[in-house]
C-alpha cells in the first residue's frame, strides 16, 4: 500500500490511477475522493485545463465544468447538489 494525500492507496488503486481509469472512488483516506478521468459534460481535457484552479498545490476542475458537468451526467444525486453548487457559484461571483 502507498500512501497518497493520506489515502492508503493498494496495488490495485495505484494501477487504475497510472492508467487513468475513467473513473475510481477512493475510500480510504481522510474524506471520500473520486477521481474522474473522463467527465460527462466535458469534451476536451486541454480546454479544462485551461479552467482549472490551483488550492494547496493540487488542480482543481472550475466550478463552471463542475456545474456542466453534474447537469450532463443527469444522475439523481447531482440533481440534488446542484441547487448548492448554482447558489455557491452565485455566491462566488458577487464576492468579486
Amino acid at each position: 500500500m502507498r500512501d497518497w494525500l493520506h489515502f492508503r492507496l493498494t496495488e490495485n488503486e495505484q494501477l487504475e490511477i497510472r492508467r487513468g481509469k475513467d473513473f475510481i472512488q477512493l475510500r480510504n483516506g481522510p474524506f471520500d475522493l473520486d477521481l474522474i478521468f473522463a467527465p460527462d459534460g466535458i469534451e476536451r481535457f486541454e480546454d479544462a485545463w485551461q479552467r482549472h484552479i490551483e488550492k494547496h498545490g493540487l488542480p482543481i476542475a472550475s466550478l463552471d465544468d463542475i456545474v456542466g458537468s453534474k447537469q450532463a451526467a443527469n444522475r439523481q444525486k447531482d440533481k440534488e447538489s446542484l441547487p448548492r453548487l448554482l447558489s455557491f457559484r452565485e455566491w462566488l461571483r458577487k464576492q468579486g
